[in-house]
C-alpha cells in the first residue's frame, strides 16, 4: 500500500470505509478461482484504490479515488492499459450496474457490495457505521435518503452480477436490506 493510500483509509471521518473494508474485499477476491494473473492484478488495484477518496458530503469520490490510482499507479509503472481499467473498475462502483458480459466488473461490483449479504450483526455493525460516516445529515433526511438507495437494491432484478456471489449472498442481502428499510421507516 502507498502511503497515499495508508492516510487515506485512516481519516479520522472514515467509520466503514476503511482498510478492514479494503481487507475484506481483497480476502473475497482471493476465493474467486479461474482469473489469469493479469485480472487478479487489476482488480487487486482496484479493490485497494475505490474508496481512496471518501467524502461523504461529496458525490464525485470514485471519479476522484480512478483518477488517484491512475497518477499512482503510473508512478509505480503500471501501464496505460491497465491503469485505464483499474479506473473503468473503480468508477463501476459508483452506480453499482454492470453490462451483462463484464465478469471483472461483475467481480468488482459484487465484492464491494458483499457486506449487504453478511450476516445480520455483521450487516447492522456496517448499517451503524455508515451513519456515523454521514453524522452531518439530519436524521429525517437520512432516513428518507437511505431508504431510497437501498430500496433501489432491492428493486433491482439481482444485486449482485457475479452469478457465484449472487449465489452466496443475494438472499441474505434481500433479507437485510429490506429489515434495514422497515427500521428507517
Amino acid at each position: 500500500m502507498t502511503p497515499n493510500l495508508e492516510a487515506a483509509y485512516a481519516e479520522p471521518h472514515r467509520r466503514y470505509h476503511t482498510r478492514r473494508h479494503i481487507e475484506q474485499c481483497l480476502a473475497l477476491l482471493d476465493k474467486v478461482p479461474d482469473l489469469m494473473d493479469s485480472e487478479r492484478q487489476a482488480l487487486t488495484w482496484a479493490i485497494w484504490w475505490h474508496d481512496a477518496v471518501y467524502d461523504p458530503r461529496a458525490s464525485d469520490n470514485e471519479a476522484r479515488s480512478a483518477e488517484m490510482a491512475k497518477r499512482d499507479l503510473r508512478d509505480l509503472g503500471a501501464g496505460l492499459h491497465v491503469r485505464d481499467e483499474v479506473a473503468r473498475l473503480i468508477r463501476l462502483t459508483a452506480g453499482h450496474e454492470v453490462e451483462e458480459d463484464d465478469r471483472l466488473g461483475a467481480l468488482m461490483v459484487s465484492i464491494d457490495l458483499a457486506i449487504l449479504g453478511a450476516p445480520q450483526t455483521d450487516y447492522d455493525t456496517y448499517a451503524q457505521a455508515v451513519r456515523a460516516e454521514y453524522a452531518h445529515v439530519p436524521d429525517d433526511a437520512w432516513r428518507a435518503g437511505r431508504a431510497g438507495v437501498m430500496g433501489k437494491f432491492l428493486a433491482a432484478p439481482v444485486i449482485f452480477p457475479a452469478p457465484d456471489f449472487r449465489d452466496s449472498f443475494e438472499a441474505l442481502a434481500r433479507a437485510n436490506i429490506a429489515r434495514e428499510i422497515a427500521a428507517l421507516g
